[in-house]
């Protein structure tokens, strides 16, 4: 649980930043493999991953600074205390997602496609990421009388320290990386393009409100409902509209496959039909 990972001469390796790499490439390296193996595209998926990444962070530190303006006002400088450390999720995924819409669209590919490729590679780089949340003592949870709890030391410049307190990153892990192992379960067994997409909104917003609950660090507040809590109920219905109306256009899609396969199957039975008559003509001959 400690912020300094290890240091290396001149250079400090920190626990937080750390795991949010090995995260990030995870993702990327099940998201190549994915693409390959299932010939989603002309290996896009680098590219692609790269612009969410960026314009993702940029969108997750943006909803930080609306969450906590209150605090900057009375503080500007706790900005720059926190331009490594403040980021809200959402904002990520938010962004991450306008980001990969607009790139597919620029690209000519099927956002959908992509879509389905990429989220559970999402859920992975979260569930690693956690860990570093977890030694660097962010995102920390409510005090606890439960033997299932954990202890942050006195130095831990987030988590209140010497007191026991509900172990939430590790429970938020353990969520993502549930996420991640069912996606790739329904990944084989879905009718329609976009349905894996829309069932991580489902899982994630789902597992984001419950785990919200048990958090008692800043994060602020809309209503009774903390921010992430508020924009899971949206996220929640997002995933179900998009779930079900990329069900409702497998009927559609398949019928029209269908009918594809009908008329081809015609065309070539009226084109060996063709061929034996000209035959037929040519032996009288």
């Amino acid at each position: 649980m400690k912020e300094v990972l290890f240091e290396i001469g001149p250079f400090t390796i920190y626990g937080y930043g750390f795991m949010v790499a090995l995260g990030v490439l995870a993702a990327f390296l099940v998201g190549m493999y994915r693409e390959k193996k299932y010939a989603v595209g002309d290996d896009q998926i680098f590219s692609l991953g790269i612009w969410c990444l960026v314009c993702g962070w940029g969108a997750a530190k943006v909803l930080f600074i609306i969450t906590e303006l209150p605090v900057l006002f009375e503080n500007p400088k706790y900005f720059l205390e926190t331009l490594a450390s403040g980021f809200v999720v959402y904002g990520g995924l938010i962004g991450g997602i306008l980001t990969g819409y607009v790139f597919c669209r620029v690209k000519k590919l099927s956002f959908l496609k992509y879509f389905d490729l990429v989220m559970p590679s999402v859920a992975l780089a979260q569930a690693v990421g956690r860990f570093g949340c977890l030694m660097s003592g962010c995102c920390y949870g409510k005090v606890t009388e439960s033997a299932f709890h954990i202890v942050f030391p006195e130095s831990c410049n987030y988590a209140p320290g010497g007191v026991p307190l509900i172990p939430t990153q590790l429970i938020s892990a353990a969520a993502d990386f549930l996420n991640f192992f069912a996606l790739l379960f329904f990944a084989k067994r879905v009718k329609s393009d976009g349905q894996v997409g829309g069932l991580y909104l489902i899982f994630y917003s789902v597992g984001r409100f419950v785990i919200e609950c048990f958090r008692d660090d800043p994060r602020g507040s809309v209503g009774p409902l903390s921010t992430s809590q508020f924009i899971a109920v949206f996220m929640f219905a997002a995933g179900i509209a998009i779930f079900a109306y990329c069900g409702k256009k497998y009927p559609r899609e398949k019928k029209a496959e269908e009918e594809t396969e009908r008329m081809s199957a015609e065309q070539a039975e009226e084109t060996q039909k063709a061929e034996a008559e000209e035959k037929a003509g040519e032996g009288e001959d």
